[in-house]
């Protein structure tokens, strides 16, 4: 007995620096990855490098009537944005051409048009822009940069009816991308009116082969009941697909609130997951989502009537110099498919965090 109880002490000590080393291997946090901006202002955009490498831009063409990310890109190099109608790609959709980057904007701001400026069609509408203003501050850092820009969402007269001051906080390690974007709004030119419609506001475009497969062409209705139809086209490299928080899949996910939506595909031999994260603090959460099999993956807290077929309503208003503060957060995986349980802890993460 005098010899068995060393030997199970030892026993103990190897067995017991064997877990410690999974549980601490299996906890410890990925590599970050250092994060930098490159202003080119000449060029209007500001260039977000993760490794050295381009993350994305935050760019404002006169030809996109606001201010977006654009393009998107994995860990691996693999835009997740489509292209057009910057860089159209082969084999893309060309069909609503204002839909470009991740961007965030409104189809009815005290009646002017911010959503659909830009489009390929000709409307009888009054239209509005996001113009940018200024690039407030760009932090380097290792795993999270922070870049700050001010905005003015003006009507087509000039009057600016919303000031724009927004937080991006661009977070990476070697295989996920994250952007948290905190945007306050504050009415200047009197009280802001949001009328309810579906055609906002927090969008994204994504790459041909995060489309869902379809074989039929689709007509869609724009804000003012303009069809637009979209043709039917190949499927082939087409993988895309939508899961909510709540459970719901495919095209079904099309006005459900969920607290957030992933939509995951392969990019030739890539997994990637694309998630956007609803925030607690934000209007309407859990959000209504206005996401299409096509392409368009988009959050909208302002439009109800269409989501719950007439049901309900909301018409929203900001007051004369007063705010309204909107936070998402944007997550792309690549080489795999996220979980549902690490989408929450991503989840839960941004809700404490902001």
């Amino acid at each position: 007995m005098k010899y068995l109880l060393p030997c199970i002490c030892i026993l103990y000590m190897f067995t017991s620096c064997g877990t410690s080393a999974k549980q601490s291997q299996a906890q410890s946090p990925r590599k970050a990855v250092w994060i930098s901006f490159v202003k080119k202002e000449a060029e209007k955009k500001v260039d977000v490098m993760i490794g050295g490498k381009l993350f994305t831009s935050y760019m404002w063409p006169d030809t996109i009537y606001k201010p977006i990310l654009y393009p998107v890109l994995t860990a691996m190099g693999t835009p997740v944005t489509r292209g057009y109608p910057i860089h159209p790609r082969p084999g893309e959709r060309t069909d609503h051409r204002h839909q470009v980057g991740i961007w965030l904007n409104y189809g009815n701001i005290n009646g002017y048009d911010f959503w659909g400026n830009g489009t390929e069609e000709i409307r009888q509408v009054k239209l509005g822009t996001v113009k940018q203003l200024s690039i407030d501050s760009a932090i380097d850092g290792n795993g999270e940069g922070v870049l700050k820009v001010s905005a003015s969402w003006v009507a087509d007269s000039g009057k600016e009816l919303l000031r724009e001051k927004t937080t991006y906080h661009f977070i990476a390690d070697s295989t996920t991308r994250i952007i948290d974007r905190i945007t306050t709004l504050t009415a200047t030119g009197g009280r802001v009116d949001f009328p309810d419609t579906k055609e906002g506001s927090l969008g994204m475009r994504v790459a041909r082969q995060l489309e869902m497969p379809s074989d039929e062409a689709i007509t869609l209705l724009d804000a003012q009941g303009v069809p637009t139809t979209v043709k039917a086209m190949s499927n082939e490299g087409v993988t895309g697909n939508y899961r909510s928080s709540e459970g719901i899949t495919g095209i079904n996910v099309w006005g459900t609130r969920a607290r957030w939506m992933d939509l995951y595909g392969n990019i030739d031999n890539e997994k990637i997951s694309v998630v956007i994260c609803d925030h607690p603090g934000n209007l309407s959460y859990p959000t209504y989502w206005h996401a299409r099999g096509y392409g368009l993956f988009a959050a909208n807290p302002f439009g109800v009537k269409d989501f719950t077929k007439g049901k309900d309503t909301l018409n929203y208003s900001i007051a004369p110099g007063k705010s309204l503060t909107l936070r998402y957060r944007f997550i792309i995986s690549s080489g795999q498919f996220l979980t549902d349980q690490s989408i929450n802890t991503y989840a839960d993460e941004f809700a404490k965090k902001y």
